[in-house]
Formats: C-alpha cells, sequence, structure tokens
C-alpha cells in the first residue's frame, strides 16, 4: 500500500463504500472516514480487508493520510452536513487541496461552495454521480463541475471509475465522465437527470396501469411486452429494470410488484427540476407533472375514500390489444423525447443565466452509460448538438422530428383511450399538450394577455408593430392612460 492515499472518501453508506471499492479495483489508494468509526471497522476487516484501503479514526489522521494536493470526497447527505463538512476540514487543508461533493446538492449550494472555498484558497468540485449502487461499484456516470483548476487532479480517478461506451470502433473506451462547467454545473446537470429519470419512471407507470386496467392484461403478460419494449427504439435501463420487476415473484409465487403499496417517495432533486424551470420560465411540463404524480400518489387515504365517493367511467375497451400496445409503445417513446428535449431546453437557459459554457453533446454521452437514465437514444441526442450546437430545440433535429412525428398518431389514440375509460395518464398527456402548443404558431395568450391589461393595465404588444413596443387600452372607458411596468418573471 502507498505511504499516501490518492483520494480520501468520507461516508460509508451504500454509494460511499461501492465507489471506495471501485477506486481501489482500479488502482488508487484510498482512506475510508466516517463520522462512526465502528462503520470505518467493519468496512476495513468486511469488504475493504486485504484491499489498498485504510481507515482513519479521526479527521486529523483522515487528511494527515492524503497526497498532496489532498483530493478529499464527501459523501454525505446534502445540505447542512456538508457545510459543516467542509467547515471541519477547513483547518486542516492547505491551499490548493480539493474537496468534491459528491452527493445529490442543490446547485445553489455548489455555486455558493465553490466561491467560498476559493477565498480560502481551496478547489471545490460539485459533482453529479449516477448509477445506484451498482453502478458506485461497477462504473458510474459522474458529472463534475466547480473550480476547473481541480479538475486535472481527479481526472484519472473519475474518469478511470466510470462507465465506459463504445467509440466509432466499437471499443469501451469512452469514459462517462467529462468536466461540465464552473460552479454548480455539475450538480445541475444531474439534477436535470433526476429530473428526466423522474419523468421515464412515470411514463413507465402509467403505460403498466394502462395495460393493466384498461386491457387487463396479467403480470407475466405485461412482464413480455417490457421485455419486447427493451428491444426496440426503447432500449433502456429504466426499462430493462421493469422487465426483471415483473418477473419477480414473492415467497408465495405471487408478482411481488403487485404487493407493494402505491405511494411513492421522492428525495427532492425532481421537485428542484421543477422550482428551477419555473425561476427561469422553461416549461418543464412533463418533468413537473411527474414530480405532482408522486405527491397526489402520497394521498394514498384521501384516494381510497374519493374512490368510494366519486365515480368515473367504466372501463370499456373493445379494440385490437396488440394494435394498443404498439401504440402505446410509440406514445411512450415520444413522450420519453419530449421530456429530453425539455430538460434540454432548461439546461440550455441555465447557461445563458449563469454563464456556463455546457457540452450538450459530450453531457448526452455521460448518461449513456452507468447512469439511472441511459438508453439507446442518447447517441442520436449525441449526434444532433455534433451536427447542430445551437440546436434551439431537439424537436428541430430531424431524427426526433421524425420519430415524433411518426408516433403521433398512436400516441392521440392512447390518451384517448385512457381519458375516455378515466385512466391518470399525467405524464404522457402533458407531454402531448406541449408537443402541440410548441407546434402552435398562434396560440390564445393574445386573449390572455387582453385580460391582463384589462384588469391591471399590464400593457400589450401588437401583430401590426414592431416586437417590444408595448400599448395599454382604457377598456372601460372608465381608466386612466397609466400602465403598470412591463416586466416578466
Amino acid at each position: 500500500m502507498k505511504d499516501k492515499s490518492d483520494i480520501g472518501l468520507v461516508g460509508l453508506a451504500v454509494m460511499g463504500e461501492n465507489l471506495i471499492l471501485n477506486m481501489e479495483s482500479k488502482g488508487f489508494t484510498v482512506t475510508a472516514f466516517n463520522r462512526s468509526y465502528a462503520k470505518v471497522e467493519k468496512f476495513i476487516n468486511g469488504r475493504a480487508q486485504g484491499k489498498n484501503i485504510r481507515g482513519a479514526a479521526t479527521i486529523e489522521a483522515f487528511v494527515e493520510s492524503l497526497a498532496t494536493p489532498r483530493k478529499v470526497m464527501l459523501m454525505v447527505k446534502a445540505g447542512q452536513a456538508v457545510d459543516d463538512f467542509i467547515e471541519k476540514l477547513l483547518p486542516l487543508l492547505d491551499k490548493g487541496d480539493i474537496i468534491i461533493d459528491g452527493g445529490n446538492s442543490h446547485f445553489p449550494d455548489s455555486n455558493r461552495r465553490t466561491e467560498y472555498l476559493a477565498s480560502k484558497g481551496i478547489h471545490f468540485i460539485g459533482s453529479g454521480v449516477s448509477g445506484g449502487e451498482e453502478g458506485a461499484l461497477t462504473g458510474p456516470s459522474i458529472m463534475p463541475g466547480g473550480a476547473k483548476a481541480a479538475w486535472p487532479f481527479v481526472k484519472d480517478i473519475f474518469q478511470s471509475i466510470s462507465a465506459k461506451v463504445a467509440n466509432e470502433q466499437g471499443e469501451m473506451v469512452v469514459p462517462c465522465c467529462d468536466w461540465v462547467g464552473d460552479a454548480g454545473a455539475g450538480h445541475f446537470v444531474k439534477m436535470v437527470h433526476n429530473g428526466i429519470e423522474y419523468g421515464d419512471m412515470q411514463l413507465i407507470c402509467e403505460a403498466y396501469q394502462l395495460m393493466k386496467v384498461v386491457l387487463g392484461l396479467s403480470s407475466d403478460d405485461i412482464q413480455k411486452v417490457f421485455a419486447h419494449w427493451n428491444t426496440t427504439e426503447l432500449d433502456s435501463y429504466l426499462i430493462d429494470i421493469t422487465k426483471d420487476i415483473f418477473a419477480y415473484k414473492d415467497e408465495d409465487g405471487e408478482v411481488l410488484v403487485e404487493k407493494i403499496l402505491d405511494t411513492a417517495g421522492q428525495k427532492g432533486t425532481g421537485k428542484w427540476t421543477g422550482v428551477t424551470a419555473l425561476d427561469l420560465g422553461v416549461p418543464l411540463t412533463l418533468i413537473a407533472d411527474s414530480v405532482f404524480a408522486r405527491c397526489i400518489s402520497a394521498k394514498k387515504d384521501q384516494r381510497v375514500q374519493a374512490s368510494k365517493l366519486i365515480s368515473g367511467p367504466e372501463i370499456n375497451f373493445t379494440g385490437d390489444k396488440q394494435a394498443f400496445i404498439e401504440d402505446l409503445r410509440q406514445a411512450v417513446l415520444a413522450a420519453k423525447i419530449v421530456s429530453y428535449a425539455q430538460g434540454y431546453m432548461l439546461m440550455r437557459e441555465a447557461a445563458k443565466e449563469y454563464g456556463w459554457d455546457l457540452n450538450y453533446g459530450a453531457i448526452a454521452l455521460m448518461w449513456r452509460g452507468g447512469c439511472i437514465i441511459r438508453s439507446g437514444f442518447l447517441g442520436k441526442i449525441n449526434e444532433a448538438y455534433v451536427r447542430q450546437p445551437d440546436l434551439d430545440n431537439l424537436l428541430f433535429a430531424p431524427y426526433f422530428k421524425d420519430t415524433v412525428s411518426s408516433a403521433q398518431q398512436g400516441w392521440r389514440n392512447v390518451v384517448a383511450v385512457a381519458v375516455a375509460n378515466g385512466i391518470a395518464i399525467p405524464c404522457l398527456s402533458s407531454a402531448l399538450t406541449y408537443f402541440d402548443g410548441f407546434r402552435t404558431a398562434r396560440l390564445p395568450a393574445n386573449l390572455l394577455q387582453a385580460q391582463r391589461d384589462f384588469f391591471g393595465a399590464h400593457t400589450y404588444e401588437r401583430l401590426d408593430r414592431p416586437r417590444g413596443e408595448f400599448f395599454h387600452t382604457n377598456w372601460t372607458g372608465r381608466g386612466g392612460d397609466t400602465a403598470s411596468t412591463t416586466y416578466d418573471v
């Protein structure tokens, strides 16, 4: 074992332990630290036994064990815990040392920490890490941002432990990790990743609900559908694990998933994505609806009560089930494309707002392996942005425009059947509403703006006058000529 460790990691929960084992397997010596030394001892004498991993009983011993510039990776709960640990480390570090936050921190915190630590002479990296337990051990997707001067010192470690995807020659050598951008850019991209993840999961759940309730398919039949879908354009990690979930039987031989309580949890990253979209004025409708779908699922007692008091239409499907399943596949594919298009819109707007130079094609490549939303068409997103780096919307790229257009009829049929049968499909339907709104040259917002001017003198622009020229009308004859200040939040 080396005299000094290449990197130290704080936090021995599932992700922390597996990242340490991953680093060690790639030739790096790692020091493990945890607030409770008992966890360190258990790890060192268990999974880490005989490996180039050392444990530290105190934070002083932890820092002393690291080669310079010291690299400390925090895998602790987001929020105050990160700030508290940074304050404990600061008196022990030297100028040029590096603190890495690998948790699911909110990007404004990473903006703040980058600036704060720079004032202390310390480099900060806020890095999204996606892939769950298995990814952390065998190769996650890693999205680092912060102080770019720190990147050369951690690049080899991060790219060595990350997932790999094939290059043009078919060799698995392209790491799913690259520098994202300044300050909180890395955690921002990870936040958008998680928002897309929320949307993808909800779309799959809506497809399941339609197959089960409207078509009356058995769990075994649903498993076969997802297995087939995984051989099509919907090939993805989430579809892959869904087919496995439906194949998993409980001790009594029954499908386990049907015994799980229908209340979904969440840790906040989807909510952050939606709130940020509202702040930046981006119509992130699908992801926002996926968050609200989890919220309504949590109201289990009220839903049960409502089901007894409020009736809806009787289920009545008389069409061709196989044809509907294909329509459903097309609907999920089209809605998934809309979700990515909205996520990329949000990243483009954030890049303008925060002065980040984001490489959108490279971000797609970072998501191709290791992460939860990895899927087949991420390569198509990379191709679209390589061909046109300033692409305003993924729906303008030929592949995505053509795919959504060809899926359109089946998508509409699915939404119509769901509405007619009283099945909630918030994401499939909101994605279609966004698509129809986005492709409409003239929306009824002219009336909305007239209403705003009527009651609040908020002014309006005219079709027959240059953009940027604002007008106010005295609609009732009782008002004056004074208008409100014109601004948009």
